[in-house]
C-alpha cells in the first residue's frame, strides 16, 4: 500500500507535496481498514485482504487517471459518468503510462497463487486465525483519532488538490462522501439579472454598441472540438496549421483572451454553457446533472422571437444524456447519427468533412423557407487522442512532433480546420454566410497540462517561446463574423457564458430580467470569470490573471495570463469574494428551477 501511495504521490503531488507528509497522512486510514478485517473477519481472511486491496487501489488508480486529464481528483460523485468510459476508451488509454498498472502487481499475483497454487491455499487458510482484539482495537481506536486529526484542519480549505495532499488521498475520498458544499448559503428567489450584474460591477449602457446590427439574421454557432487559442497563427517550418481560422481571425471580430467554462461533461457542458450562460454544477455533467430542468436558454429565447433553432452532431444523441440536454435547452430539432450516417468515421462519428457537407445542404434549406433559424453546429473530428486517419493527413511535421500527442494534436487541427475551411467556402456559395451572424469557438483544451511529459512540455515551449502554463490551456478564440463589421481585435477578457448575451445584442433580442451570467462583450470590458475542473474550485479568471486558491485566498496564486512569473495573488480579495458568490449563486438558481415534464 506505500508503494501504492509512492505512485499517486509521484503523479499527482510532486510538484507542491512533501512525500514524507504524503505517507502520514495515507497510512493511518490504511492501518484503520486493516484493523477492522483482523477484528471482524476470521475466515477467508486473505480474500478480504485481496478485497480491500482491490478496492484501494482502484481509488488510487482512479486518483491518477482522472487527474491525468481533468487536473483535479476524482470522488464518488464522478462515478455517475463511468457508463461514458466504454466510448472514450481510446482517450482514457492514451493517458495512461505503462508503469501505472504495476499498481495492480500485488492482486495479480496473489489472485494467481490462491488458483493454481496449492501450498499457496493452505498458507492462506492458515491465516484463519483468531488475533488478540485488544491490539487491534487499540490500534484502530488510533488511527481513527490519527485519522481526524488529519482532516479536520483543512475540511474547509477550497483547494482539492491540497485537500487530498494534506489530508491522504483516502481520508479525502472519505470526508468527500460526508462534507458539505463549498457554495455559499444564497435565497434563489435573490437570484435575479440586476443582482447578477451588481455582483459583476457591471452597469448596462442606455444605448448598448452593435444594438439589433444583425437584426432578422441567421445566427450560426460552430462549437470546434478542443480547439485552443495558441493554434491562431501557429506556423510549424514556415506552414500554417489553421489557415482557414486564420482568415477568419484577420476578417471578422476577434477575441484572443477567451476562455473555456466547462466542467465534467466537456464538448456536452460547453453546449450547456454556451446555449444558458449558466456554469456547470460543481459535481457530475451539467448534461446530466440538469438535463431535468427547465433551463432558460438560447434556444428558446430565439424560438420567442421567430426563430427556426437545430442543433447538429455526428454522434449517437444519447451520448452525455444529450437527448433529455436538448429537450431542457429547447431545441426544435436535433440531427445526430441517424441523420449524417457512420461513413467516413473518426473520432466517435462521420468526420467533420460530413458533417460540414450535409450541415450547408439543410441550413440553405432553412433559409429558403424564409424563417431566420439558430443553428449550433458540434465539430468533432479533433477529439483526444487526436489520431485522425492518415488519409486524413493535410501536413506532414516534423520528426520531432511525430508519434507525440502535441504532434497528433496539430495534425487532428489542421485536419478540422481544413473541413472548416469546406464549410465556409459552401456556406458563401449558398448564399447563407452572408446573411448570418457565424460564432468559432473552442469547447475545450486539448492539450491538459497534466498529461504532457517532459518532450511534450518542450514542444510548447518552442511553440509559445515560454513555458506552457494554465491559463494557456484554458485560453480558447472566440471569432464572431457579423455581416456588414469590419475585422477587429477585442482584448477584454470572456469564456463561454459571454457568447449567449453577446449574441443577443446583436440580433436585438433582450434578455430582460432573464436570469444569465454572461454579459455582453462588446459592451463591457470587465470581467470575472469563475472557473470549475481543471482548476480547483475557487479558481477564477480576470484582465489580472488567473487565480488558483490555496486552503483559500491568502495562500493563492495568479498566473498571467501571458505568461511571466507566477505570483502571490495580484488578483484582489474581492475579486476572489464575487467569483465564489457568482457561481454559488448559479448552483442554487438551477437547483430550484423546476422540472420539465418528461
Amino acid at each position: 500500500m506505500i508503494l501504492k501511495m509512492l505512485l499517486v504521490w509521484s503523479v499527482v503531488f510532486k510538484e507542491d507535496g512533501s512525500l514524507v507528509l504524503t505517507l502520514l497522512s495515507g497510512i493511518p486510514p490504511v492501518w484503520f481498514i486493516f484493523c477492522l478485517l483482523e477484528n471482524f473477519v476470521y475466515k477467508r481472511k486473505l480474500g478480504a485482504y485481496l478485497i480491500v486491496d482491490l478496492v484501494l487501489t482502484i481509488i488510487y488508480f482512479a486518483v491518477i487517471m482522472y487527474y491525468k486529464y481533468f487536473g483535479v481528483i476524482v470522488t464518488y460523485h464522478e462515478l455517475r459518468q463511468v457508463n461514458q468510459v466504454s466510448e472514450v476508451n481510446t482517450s482514457v488509454m492514451s493517458l495512461m503510462d505503462p508503469y501505472y498498472l504495476f499498481i495492480f502487481t500485488d492482486i495479480v499475483v496473489l489472485f494467481v497463487l490462491l488458483l493454481s497454487n496449492r501450498r499457496f491455499r493452505a498458507f492462506s487458510k492458515s491465516l484463519a486465525v483468531r488475533e488478540r482484539r485488544s491490539v487491534f482495537w487499540s490500534l484502530q481506536a488510533l488511527t481513527l483519532v490519527l485519522c481526524i486529526l488529519t482532516i479536520l484542519p483543512y475540511r474547509h480549505g477550497m483547494n482539492e488538490l491540497h485537500q487530498a495532499r494534506d489530508m491522504g488521498v483516502i481520508n479525502y475520498e472519505a470526508y468527500v462522501a460526508f462534507a458539505s458544499s463549498k457554495d455559499l448559503k444564497i435565497d434563489p428567489n435573490t437570484v435575479t439579472a440586476a443582482k447578477i450584474a451588481e455582483v459583476k460591477g457591471i452597469t448596462e449602457p442606455a444605448q448598448p454598441a452593435y444594438w439589433e446590427v444583425a437584426k432578422g439574421k441567421n445566427v450560426i454557432i460552430i462549437q470546434l472540438e478542443a480547439f485552443q487559442n495558441f493554434l491562431v497563427n501557429l506556423k510549424i517550418d514556415g506552414k500554417e496549421v489553421t489557415p482557414n481560422m486564420n482568415a477568419l481571425v484577420r476578417d471578422h471580430f476577434y477575441f484572443p483572451h477567451f476562455f473555456q467554462q466547462v466542467g465534467q461533461g466537456n464538448t456536452a457542458d460547453a453546449e450547456f454553457v454556451v446555449n444558458t450562460s449558466l456554469y456547470v454544477p460543481p459535481n457530475g455533467a451539467a448534461s446530466e446533472v440538469y438535463a431535468d430542468k427547465e433551463l432558460p436558454s438560447m434556444p428558446k429565447a430565439f424560438a420567442a422571437n421567430g426563430y427556426l433553432t437545430a442543433t447538429f452532431h455526428t454522434n449517437n444523441v444519447i451520448f452525455w444524456n444529450r437527448d433529455q440536454l436538448y429537450k431542457a435547452l429547447g431545441w426544435e430539432k436535433y440531427y445526430d447519427n441517424r441523420y449524417f450516417g457512420e461513413s467516413d468515421p473518426v473520432a466517435f462519428g462521420s468526420s467533420d468533412e460530413v458533417l460540414y457537407a450535409k450541415t450547408s445542404e439543410e441550413l440553405a434549406r432553412f433559409q429558403q423557407s424564409g424563417q431566420p433559424f439558430y443553428a449550433q453546429v458540434i465539430s468533432m473530428s479533433g477529439h483526444h487522442p487526436f489520431r485522425i486517419p492518415a488519409a486524413k493527413y493535410k501536413m506532414q511535421l516534423p520528426n520531432r512532433y511525430k508519434g507525440t500527442l502535441v504532434g497528433n494534436y496539430i495534425q487532428a487541427q489542421n485536419y478540422s480546420d481544413y473541413a472548416l475551411g469546406q464549410f465556409v467556402d459552401e456556406l458563401k456559395k449558398n448564399g447563407v454566410w452572408d446573411n448570418s451572424v457565424v460564432i468559432l469557438y473552442g469547447d475545450h483544451q486539448g492539450l491538459p497540462i497534466y498529461s504532457l511529459n517532459k518532450s511534450e512540455k518542450a514542444l510548447m515551449k518552442e511553440i509559445y517561446g515560454r513555458d506552457y502554463s494554465l491559463p494557456d490551456m484554458m485560453n480558447i478564440p472566440l471569432v464572431v463574423s457579423v455581416p456588414g463589421q469590419k475585422a477587429q481585435v477585442f482584448q477584454q477578457v470572456g469564456a463561454q457564458s459571454d457568447i449567449f448575451p453577446s449574441v443577443a445584442n446583436l440580433i436585438g433580442v433582450s434578455l430582460g430580467d432573464q436570469v444569465h451570467f454572461g454579459q455582453d462583450l462588446l459592451n463591457h470590458t470587465d470581467n470575472v470569470l469563475p472557473e470549475r475542473y481543471y482548476l480547483p474550485s475557487g479558481s477564477f479568471i480576470s484582465s489580472k490573471g488567473a487565480f488558483v486558491p490555496g486552503n483559500g485566498y491568502t495562500d493563492g496564486t495568479t498566473w498571467p495570463l501571458n505568461g511571466g512569473k507566477v505570483a502571490k495573488p495580484l488578483v484582489s480579495k474581492d475579486e476572489y469574494n464575487r467569483a465564489h458568490e457568482l457561481i454559488s449563486m448559479s448552483d442554487h438558481y438551477v437547483e430550484s428551477l423546476p422540472e420539465w415534464n418528461k
